[in-house]
């Protein structure tokens, strides 16, 4: 029998588990999978940490949006323990100052005790197909369940994220690049350019998709980390 593939997945912002239960339940046959705890650090390095502590020597890496930047952060500290990347709705960029800005007016409401109001502004940037009631409640679900607490340090790390776009010439496993061609959140440009400056990365597309790809287009997912999993490097 052929040994399963040790598989890390990261979460996005104010995203658990949830965000990659379609994965769990479809690559089960292939991989050993672990969701990433990013709940406790305020920084990337710190987030990078944790999931480095828990990771076992060498193993398979998916992030989607944060769980991306995340992935950054873990090939700029332990390249060599990372077999094959996957990167799902991500951006390899530092926040613009308006990013910040309104990073800082989120975490204040969420301060505030108003935390249930970030949820609709962020709905819409992260789910195309709203009229689908499945994937609005489990996106709410899970946002509520990380909670205020946890968002704050999340977005703290964020705004403190480097620039990643320097090293992606030294990514040189196997490499996927993914995203929902209507994704808001991060939008295909941002995807387009770390696909083209990692040397090994193939791109693929997700038609009628928005940003939480693993959510709204799980069998195309499924299909592409599959491919990613099992192909020769």
């Amino acid at each position: 029998m052929t040994p399963k593939t040790p598989l890390i997945l990261l979460p996005g912002l104010i995203c658990d588990r949830a965000l990659w239960e379609p994965q769990l339940a479809d690559l089960a046959d292939i991989a050993e999978m672990t969701v990433g705890d990013l709940t406790q650090s305020d920084t990337m390095a710190g987030m990078a940490e944790d999931v480095l502590r828990i990771a076992p020597e060498r193993f398979a890496l998916a992030g989607l949006s944060m769980g991306g930047y995340v992935s950054f952060e873990i090939m700029r500290r332990a390249p060599e323990r990372v077999t094959r990347l996957a990167l799902l709705d991500t951006s390899a960029r530092a926040d613009k100052p308006e990013q910040t800005k309104e990073r800082r007016e989120m975490i204040a409401l969420a301060k505030q005790g108003k935390f249930k109001g970030v949820t609709p502004v962020l709905l819409p940037r992260w789910v195309h197909r709203l009229d689908e009631p499945a994937i609005v409640a489990t996106v709410t679900a899970m946002t509520q369940r990380v909670g205020g607490e946890t968002f704050i340090r999340q977005q703290t790390a964020i705004m403190g994220r480097p620039d990643s776009r320097p090293g992606l010439s030294r990514i040189h496993c196997s490499t996927l690049v993914l995203f929902g061609h209507e994704d808001k959140g991060t939008p295909p440009e941002v995807n387009r350019e770390i696909a083209a400056d990692i040397p090994n990365a193939r791109l693929v597309i997700v038609p009628d998709c928005g940003h939480l790809s693993t959510l709204e287009r799980p069998e195309a997912v499924n299909r592409e980390l599959r491919r990613w999993l099992t192909e020769q490097d």
